[in-house]
């Protein structure tokens, strides 16, 4: 199965018999991102994270604090 990325446009190729294959083709609300992208977005979001601006708007107020 060929699959494009969504943020560099790449074009990927998944075995057919994957999980993640089958759930693109079974529902096609869900995108594909690329290791080296999705790699440099956890880079980013935990630079972010330790600089201390960094707010979970979908927690508690209490569980940013935890973390």
């Amino acid at each position: 199965m060929r699959v494009k990325c969504v943020i560099c446009d790449a074009i990927h190729h998944l075995d057919d018999n994957l999980p993640l294959a089958k759930k693109l083709r079974n529902r096609p609300i869900h995108t594909y991102m690329c290791d080296t992208c999705h790699d440099r977005i956890k880079d980013n979001t935990i630079a972010r994270i330790e600089t201390g601006n960094f707010r979970f708007y979908r927690t508690s107020p209490q569980m940013d604090k935890e973390f």
